[in-house]
C-alpha cells in the first residue's frame, strides 16, 4: 500500500500519477486528502483515516484529470528498453567484429586516436538510435493516443543524452573483448539488471530502500525517471537536470575509461 503525505501546504508537493499512491494526504488548516478511485486499498486506506482523530480537520478533495493508462507509463519503458538494446549491443558486437577481423588494426597505422574512434561510433550510433526511437514513438503517439504532459523537445533531450551514456557504456564493456561471444554475455549481465530494476515492466516504489538506490546506478533508471516525468507529469528541462546530470557524469567517465583501455589488437 502505498500512501504520500505532505506535512505543510506551503512546502508543496511533486505530482504523482493516480496510478502511483493509494492515498495522498495534506495537512494544514484545513487538510485535504485524495484517495484513488481505482485502488481497493485506497478505499481501506481512506477509512482509516476518517476514523483518526484527526480525522475532522481534513476534507476530502476530487480528483480530475483523465486517468493514466498502463500503456501511457509502459511506454518510456519500451522506448528506453529498445534504446539500451540497440546502444550496447549495436555498438558492442560492432567493435568486437572490428577487432577480430583486422580492421582496428589497420586503423591503428593511421594518426587515428582511441578517443576519436570512440567518439566517431558513439555519434554515428546516436543518430540511427534516435531516428529509430522517433519513429516508434511518433507511431504509439498516433495509434495508441499514448499521454504526453511535457515537452516533446525535453524529451528529445532526455533520450539523447540518455542514448550517449548507454553507448558509451557498450563501448567500455566492448573496449578490450576479441570474442562475440565474451561480449554478448557480458552485455547480457549487464542488461538484465537494469531490465529488473530500472522500472521498465513496473515501478520500484514499493521496493527496499536499497533496491531503489542500487537502481540509481543503472543509466536506464535515470532515463526512465525523467521520460515518465516529461510524459506523464509535464516536468520541464529544469525538473530531470539532475537526472541529465548523472547520465552525463556516467557518459565522461565510460568513455574516459573505454578510450584509456582501448585495445586495437586482438591480442
Amino acid at each position: 500500500m502505498k500512501f504520500v503525505i505532505v506535512k505543510k501546504r506551503d512546502e508543496g508537493f511533486r505530482k504523482v500519477s493516480r496510478h502511483q499512491l493509494d492515498l495522498l494526504v495534506e495537512f494544514g488548516s484545513p487538510g485535504h486528502y485524495w484517495v484513488n478511485p481505482e485502488s481497493a486499498k485506497g478505499y481501506f486506506a481512506e477509512l482509516a483515516l476518517l476514523q483518526a482523530d484527526t480525522a475532522h480537520a481534513i476534507l476530502k478533495e476530487q480528483i480530475s484529470g483523465a486517468a493514466i493508462r498502463y500503456v501511457d507509463w509502459v511506454l518510456p519503458g519500451v522506448l528506453g528498453m529498445n534504446i539500451m538494446f540497440s546502444c550496447l549491443f549495436g555498438v558492442g558486437y560492432v567493435v568486437v567484429r572490428y577487432r577480430k577481423n583486422g580492421f582496428l588494426k589497420r586503423l591503428r597505422a593511421t594518426p587515428l586516436r582511441s578517443i576519436e574512434f570512440v567518439i566517431a561510433q558513439v555519434a554515428s550510433r546516436l543518430l540511427l538510435i534516435l531516428c529509430i526511437t522517433v519513429f516508434v514513438y511518433a507511431g504509439t503517439r498516433y495509434f495508441l493516443h499514448t499521454r504526453m504532459e511535457g515537452s516533446n523537445l525535453t524529451l528529445f533531450i532526455v533520450a539523447s543524452v540518455g542514448a550517449i551514456s548507454l553507448i558509451s557504456m557498450g563501448l567500455l564493456v566492448a573496449a578490450r573483448v576479441t570474442s562475440e561471444e565474451l561480449a554478448g554475455g557480458l552485455l547480457n549481465l549487464v542488461t538484465w539488471p537494469m531490465m529488473m530494476l530500472s522500472g521498465v515492466w513496473f515501478s520500484l516504489d514499493s521496493a527496499s530502500p536499497w533496491v531503489r538506490q542500487l537502481a540509481k546506478l543503472f543509466p536506464l533508471t535515470h532515463i526512465l525517471d525523467s521520460a515518465r516525468a516529461v510524459m506523464l507529469d509535464g516536468a520541464t528541462l529544469a525538473d530531470v537536470a539532475p537526472q541529465l546530470i548523472a547520465l552525463t557524469a556516467m557518459s565522461i567517465v565510460f568513455l574516459s575509461v573505454g578510450a584509456d583501455i582501448f585495445r586495437w589488437r586482438p591480442n
